[in-house]
């Protein structure tokens, strides 16, 4: 039996194996592929954050009241205005990069190097940026109480507005222990330890009359729910087991312990992919001031690292989208 052959095209030709399928070289499809590969691993770490979300719809934390920090800015409510400028500072990164491929398709050097620098530039402010938010993400602001059904209690005073533990906590003359293996008076090990005990928290609630107790559980309005002062003072004796300040992986004042769980995921996995770019960004960098490309008489590896670069921006951008926005 003979293979019968059919030809395509306008010129009835048929690939025939070469090198460069689609007119891409083997390096450009081999980005692809990886491209392909981590936006299917993205969108599924990301459709799991939305399933868990949903499944705690009517708790889950509020980005606004969690990632409200601005440097420099000590106490002043700035709610997404960080996320956004880090935000704008990789989509700007991404900018430069288009420009420095466009600039080696020209072979113009000098314009490569300068753009790749400012590439280099933003994508290390957005990573240092990154690592600010997860300090005030783990230091936390306000604490909280855990509740023996796991739930978190917050404090707010008359008008709604959140009050910190340390600003009505009382001290009581108590010696605290330090943890060791054979003695778990605190805390159990690996757990971070609070600055205040439950006893302290609830001595200073008492004192302060004008603080309430905020459940995480929202109302028919969309707010957290606020108790009166009877059922504040009745929950809090009744429930509160200990005292959470910021995050870890295990609890987290500002709601389920999934919320800081993905934080920690995603954005680590992204800020770990936009990492690996500023390191590859910076070794093509060098290589762009050696003249290594300008001698092959091609710039196609500023254009794959391109490839790369703009990948990691878009998924910051379904990442800001659904983790901050939503």
């Amino acid at each position: 039996m003979e293979a019968t052959v059919i030809r395509t095209g306008t010129e009835g030709k048929t690939w025939g194996g070469g090198n460069e399928p689609l007119k891409a070289s083997y390096g450009k499809m081999m980005m692809w592929f990886f491209i392909v590969s981590d936006a299917l691993t993205f969108s599924g770490f990301l459709a799991a954050y939305g399933f868990s979300r949903f499944k705690f719809i009517d708790s889950w934390p509020i980005a606004d009241e969690v990632f409200n920090h601005f440097p420099f800015l000590h106490g002043v409510d700035a709610p997404m205005y960080y996320v956004a400028f880090m935000t704008f500072i990789l989509i700007f990164s991404s900018v430069t990069m288009v420009l420095a491929v466009d600039a080696g398709h020209h072979m113009k050097k000098g314009k490569v190097t300068l753009y790749m620098f400012l590439t280099i530039i933003g994508g290390a402010i957005f990573v240092g940026s990154q690592a600010w938010e997860w300090k005030n993400f783990i230091k936390g602001e306000y604490g909280a109480v855990t509740t023996n059904g796991g739930n978190i209690l917050q404090f707010v005073d008359a008008d709604g507005k959140r009050v910190a533990i340390a600003d009505f906590v009382a001290e009581l003359p108590v010696t605290r222990v330090a943890n060791q293996r054979n003695n778990g008076i605190w805390f159990t090990e690996n757990e971070t330890v609070s600055e205040y005990t439950i006893e302290e928290v609830k001595a200073g609630f008492a004192a302060n009359e004008n603080i309430l107790v905020r459940t995480k559980i929202f109302d028919e309005n969309g707010e957290k729910t606020i108790l009166s002062r009877e059922e504040s003072i009745s929950k809090l004796n009744a429930e509160a087991i200990g005292v959470v300040q910021g995050a870890n992986l295990t609890e987290n004042e500002y709601g389920p312990p999934l919320f800081a769980d993905f934080f920690f995921f995603i954005t680590g996995f992204h800020g770990f992919h936009v990492l690996s770019g500023v390191i590859i960004n910076i070794i093509i960098f060098f290589n762009v001031i050696l003249g290594t490309y300008e001698r092959r008489g091609s710039y196609e590896m500023v254009e794959k690292v391109g490839l790369y670069w703009h990948f990691v921006d878009l998924v910051w951008v379904f990442v800001f989208t659904f983790f901050y926005l939503v």
